[in-house]
């Protein structure tokens, strides 16, 4: 499963993560996508995020759509 986080590449190679990812248990490879801190598109996408988030992961929304999940 892909796990997206956001994080800043300082000048000497350290990666300082914005949120703690889930705990590595291994080596994992990662894909790095460099952007300008005016990048107007990420930060609408990150706002974005948050709000969709709150109305979209509730109980009720997950009642909403249970009928499209496959049986487990």
């Amino acid at each position: 499963m892909l796990q997206t986080y956001e994080a800043v590449l300082q000048p000497d190679g350290h990666l300082q993560f914005l949120e703690p990812p889930q705990q590595v248990k291994k080596a994992r490879r990662v894909l790095v996508t460099f952007t300008e801190e005016s990048d107007d598109a990420v930060s609408g996408l990150l706002l974005s995020e948050q709000v969709l988030a709150r109305d979209w992961l509730t109980d009720e929304e997950d009642a909403a759509w249970v009928h499209l999940q496959e049986d487990k």
